[in-house]
């Protein structure tokens, strides 16, 4: 099993970095195998635009997911909102992508003060709209500092991702235990999509 975590902050080993890797941690410790990808340091123009660049480093990541079986999406908070960089991402990723569904995902923020919870309420449609099981901890899935060092000393934070990773573990575990015994996700409809004028 192995789990893709995506750090949308530019700072490439900041705070959001330093969470991701507490979640990796515990993951590995439970045999899981961990990647962790730095998206938020790239140019990456908003959906809808012509863009190349974007499209082709968007493109050669959605071609990989068929390779994981979970992932967590990590951003910073500005103005209370996830890293505008990271959302184009995510929205051109999710458009483009059909292999997402009924895998197992987590949202986390790391933040100074403020914001977190508006920033991942954003975070969480993603999974949300694609059929992929929410995973949890013992309180929102956020941390605070201003630097790394400031990260670790958030207590509990750091405990909040480490049993996120536990969660994630055990239920990436009891998935593939349940496929051994037969028991596998459900078939998905084709979507219904309702136009609101006709």
């Amino acid at each position: 099993m192995k789990v893709l975590l995506l750090n949308g902050s530019p700072r490439e080993k900041g705070c959001t970095y330093t969470a991701l890797k507490i979640i990796a941690d515990e993951l590995e410790k439970e045999s899981i195998k961990t990647e962790i990808i730095n998206v938020g340091s790239k140019s990456i123009s908003s959906i809808g635009t012509d863009d190349a660049d974007s499209s082709e480093f968007v493109t050669s990541i959605a071609k990989e997911i068929k390779n994981y079986d979970g992932f967590v999406f990590g951003s910073p908070v500005y103005y209370a909102s996830p890293n505008g960089t990271f959302i184009s991402f995510l929205d051109r990723l999710f458009a483009c992508c059909n292999d997402f569904a009924q895998k197992p995902a987590a949202c986390i923020v790391s933040c100074r003060r403020g914001g977190a919870s508006s920033s991942l309420e954003v975070l969480e449609k993603y999974p949300q709209f694609y059929s992929m099981p929410l995973i949890s901890s013992n309180y929102w899935n956020m941390i605070h500092g201003n630097t790394p060092e400031e990260v670790i000393k958030d207590e509990e934070g750091v405990q909040t991702m480490q049993v996120l990773g536990k969660n994630m573990a055990w239920i990436l575990k009891c998935i593939e235990n349940g496929k051994k015994q037969g028991i596998h996700p459900p078939s998905l409809p084709t979507k219904i999509k309702t136009n609101y004028i006709q």
